[in-house]
């Protein structure tokens, strides 16, 4: 007597998107913690110079990565992050192996205000503006914390919802493969 065949995995998230991935949550939330602080503006600086060159490096590899890295295996339109939403709830929601629509639609953002809040907070810091680069570098850096927020609430769903841990597969970077359970994969419709 046989069990159930065992779960396919897939490598997704290599180590340089997976390193990205947790420096610049850890940049983030530095930068975030040492806004205020007269006595850390350095330390701030210092982690929005991180931040920047992290986002840099990111757009390049999402160009020249792996498969699951690149921007073309995961960025879609609206209309099918607004498919996926609509499937989430029902009793057979799009399964990706890569990153989902909605997750990447997100990403795009993150990655978009982590650009404005740098240059904006360099501009701020240079004095090549004036005051009202530093009100757009506050908003620009809180509308990022609230989509980092979202982010995290999308992670935490998507895990329950899949079942699957996708906090540990963006430290190992396996992750159940969509194709195993007859979801669409990369290049074949759904991403």
């Amino acid at each position: 007597m046989t069990g159930p065949a065992p779960e396919a995995r897939v490598f997704v998230w290599d180590l340089p998107v997976r390193l990205f991935h947790w420096l610049l949550a850890a940049a983030f939330a530095g930068a975030m913690l040492t806004a205020e602080s007269e006595r850390l503006r350095l330390t701030h600086l210092r982690l929005g110079y991180a931040i920047a060159g992290l986002v840099l490096f990111r757009i390049v590899w999402g160009f020249a990565g792996n498969r699951y890295a690149r921007f073309s295996s995961f960025v879609t339109g609206p209309s099918a992050v607004w498919q996926y939403l609509r499937a989430v709830p029902t009793a057979r929601p799009e399964h990706h192996t890569g990153h989902n629509p909605a997750g990447a639609a997100v990403i795009v953002g993150l990655l978009g205000l982590a650009l404005a809040t740098g240059l904006t907070g360099w501009l701020g810091y240079e004095d090549l503006a004036g005051e009202w680069v530093i009100e757009v570098h506050g908003l620009t850096a809180y509308a990022m914390l609230t989509l980092v927020v979202v982010h995290v609430v999308g992670v935490l769903l998507a895990s329950l919802r899949h079942r699957e841990n996708l906090v540990a597969a963006m430290i190992t970077g396996w992750k159940r493969d969509s194709m195993a359970t007859g979801a669409t994969a990369p290049g074949r419709g759904a991403r």
